[in-house]
């Protein structure tokens, strides 16, 4: 069985509606927004893949004068829920956007929210990448197949870690992985850490047997040598990456993560259009390609209302999948 989840991560910020402006000044109209006070909030903990999207899109955009420097601020709480409250509840500000993604939809269901995703204006799915399971360099373990065989043993006495709350990308990877194998996804041991920072030191100190991470959350310490990488859910290997897929190691699953970012409701069309342009704007810049080729990301751009039924769609996938494994 394959799921597939196109698409990734990212940020923004905004641009004039009307050109003709220089880096760092306000919009000609109050309809297209105040730049110099637009945020980018991350709802869940630095270090993570959605942080490191927020944070990388924010310096590229200052870089390439397509704004000012732009302040990206953390907001954790409930899978990104928290953020994803605060978002809904601030209709109509322009100057506030989100960086979310898949986990924030499994996060709606999971942690009961009053608030979703439906709730907000969608600006643009930016990137995609796949899942890793990783253990610390010093693991007895240095294939998957070892791996799977003491999990299927005992899968209770080997705590897996993931950066999402259930429902998220690094939730659902380990436990599609489980059924696959032949564990029963309610007997899988996972320990959810808020975001890729709290993880990697939960695994670093051997709290946890493996984690399931993005690749760009965790690609530093691989090239490092202080993880090693048993494998990677995407269909194809990736370049740079000295990694097989589950695929070539004869499970049939393929799984890929995304992120976007979303604005409150009620802003202007003007505003919405600007934070639409300023994405296909970054896209364009050499350094925002450099960002996603270091950071293992793939361009996943979609925009505007076609991004809102995308995240419709996403929305009765992971309401599919959590009933599937028997998770809600």
């Amino acid at each position: 069985m394959r799921f597939k989840t196109l698409a990734a991560v990212a940020a923004a910020a905004a641009l004039a509606a009307t050109g003709c402006q220089a880096p760092g000044t306000t919009a000609g109209t109050e309809e297209a927004g105040n730049f110099e006070d637009l945020r980018i909030m991350v709802p869940n903990s630095p270090g993570g893949g959605y942080d490191t999207t927020a944070r990388t899109a924010a310096q590229v955009m200052a870089a390439e004068n397509l704004t000012p420097p732009l302040e990206v601020f953390n907001l954790d709480g409930a899978g990104g829920t928290v953020g994803l409250s605060r978002t809904a509840n601030e209709e109509g500000n322009g100057n506030l956007t989100m960086l979310m993604g898949l986990g924030v939809v499994g996060a709606v269901y999971t942690n009961d929210s009053a608030s979703t995703l439906g709730d907000t204006t969608p600006i643009a799915r930016m990137v995609s990448e796949p899942e890793t399971i990783v253990v610390h360099a010093n693991s007895p373990y240095d294939s998957l197949e070892e791996l799977v065989r003491d999990w299927k043993a005992d899968p209770g006495e080997m705590p897996v870690g993931g950066g999402s709350s259930p429902g998220g990308p690094d939730h659902l990877a380990p436990h599609m992985l489980a059924q696959e194998v032949g564990i029963k996804p309610a007997d899988v041991n996972y320990v959810s850490y808020d975001g890729g920072g709290p993880l990697l030191a939960a695994l670093l100190g051997k709290e946890v047997d493996f984690a399931v991470t993005g690749v760009g959350e965790i690609r530093d310490q691989i090239d490092s040598g202080a993880v090693k990488v048993l494998g990677i859910t995407s269909a194809e290997r990736l370049p740079g990456l000295d990694a097989p897929t589950l695929i070539e190691q004869g499970i049939d699953l393929e799984f890929i993560n995304w992120r976007g970012l979303v604005a409150p409701p009620g802003i202007a069309d003007a505003q919405r259009d600007a934070l639409v342009k300023l994405v296909e704007d970054l896209f364009k810049t050499q350094g925002w390609k450099d960002a996603m080729a270091k950071n293992g990301w793939s361009n996943a751009l979609l925009t505007g209302e076609e991004f809102g039924r995308y995240i419709d769609s996403e929305n009765q996938r992971v309401k599919d999948i959590l009933g599937q494994l028997g998770l809600v």
